[in-house]
């Protein structure tokens, strides 16, 4: 089978784990695991289990923004999704509009020039497509208030028609969150870190499982269209880097949290292997023919089949490990997007390199 199929509708998780049931948590959520082609089924509060002493979680520290702001071009209704801040004090935004169930649809045919009005009396202009791959994200500047304090005050999370209904922002943040310096964060969260709770962290950090924070604020996904990512801020802090080289040239592994954690860390790496000091934009594309330098393994969501991620994951797996992994899913009925189950890829095992169970540390 290919991952190239259509995942089922009702597979889609509408609320987070936790408003599922009495007494559930974030880590209650389903969590797959393949070793290449070798695929088990556990839950994700097992994971200090599987993974070992030595091994290192490169985590994405950017908080999410309360992105989608509601507004009116002429007679029109909008939603704004801010996506990006520029250099010069542009925003990279998406225009949508009301689907009438809460969410928004794509909105085609907006010219350049085009004026939104926003809460508080401000106004976004449309300046320029941000690529030639299409008009869906534009360079749009705003006047009459500060676009953090219009998010702040007016904003929302940004949510697709597959999730129930509206949620407070602190259901979009992870554990691992931070507030920026310059209030800077992600237009949508980075999902692949939110199962973990303060709990679970402790207890891996007990077992000897390291943390690295890199920061990478992402940008409105293509949720119609599945284009590759567009450039995006990063930071990886020297005393990451120190840990990520001190993993590799030990006999720890490299784990991933999320594909963004994947791009700030392999955009960070040199083609010696060693991961240095990095911050910027990174348009960099992490795909089968590039692969990756210093990552060895990769803890994800589930992405529909058409998305770019896939082919991150195949850069990591190879392609028969994510179409097994996917068809194992699948037939599973795990459940996909933000809300849903994640996957975790290691390695494939050798005799001299046996996971250590819960009995041996």
């Amino acid at each position: 089978m290919s991952v190239r199929v259509r995942v089922p509708e009702g597979l889609s998780a509408r609320v987070p784990a936790e408003q599922r049931g009495p007494g559930l948590d974030r880590d209650d959520v389903r969590l797959l695991v393949s070793r290449g082609t070798e695929v088990t089924h556990h839950v994700f509060a097992e994971l200090p289990r599987l993974l070992r002493a030595g091994d290192l979680l490169v985590v994405n520290t950017s908080p999410t923004l309360a992105a989608a702001v509601d507004g009116r071009t002429g007679h029109a209704r909008v939603v704004v999704h801010f996506s990006t801040r520029g250099d010069d004090g542009r925003w990279a935004v998406e225009l949508r509009e009301p689907d009438g169930r809460g969410t928004t649809r794509a909105r085609a045919g907006t010219p350049a020039g085009t004026e939104v009005g926003l809460p508080g009396g401000a106004r976004l202009v449309l300046e320029e497509p941000l690529s030639g791959r299409g008009e869906r994200l534009w360079w749009a500047r705003v006047s009459g208030a500060e676009v953090l304090r219009v998010l702040r005050e007016h904003g929302r999370p940004i949510r697709y028609s597959y999730t129930e209904r509206d949620q407070p922002l602190s259901v979009y943040q992870t554990v691992f969150a931070l507030p920026s310096p310059d209030g800077a964060g992600s237009a949508e969260m980075p999902s692949a870190a939110r199962p973990f709770t303060a709990r679970l962290v402790a207890e891996l950090v007990s077992r000897g499982v390291q943390f690295a924070p890199i920061t990478l604020h992402t940008g409105v996904a293509s949720a119609e269209a599945h284009e590759p990512p567009y450039p995006e801020r990063f930071a990886v802090p020297a005393a990451s880097a120190r840990l990520i080289n001190a993993a590799k040239a030990g006999d720890g592994r490299v784990i991933a949290v999320g594909t963004t954690a994947v791009r700030a860390v392999e955009s960070a790496t040199g083609p010696d292997g060693v991961v240095r000091a990095a911050e910027g934009w990174t348009d960099l594309v992490v795909t089968p023919e590039r692969g990756v330098r210093v990552v060895d393994g990769l803890l994800t969501g589930l992405h529909e089949p058409e998305a770019s991620h896939l082919l991150m994951l195949e850069a990591v797996a190879g392609r028969a490990a994510v179409d097994r992994a996917y068809e194992e899913a699948l037939r599973g009925l795990y459940l996909w997007h933000e809300f849903g189950d994640v996957h975790l890829i290691l390695p494939e095992e050798t005799p001299h390199s046996e996971r250590c169970d819960g009995n041996s540390w």
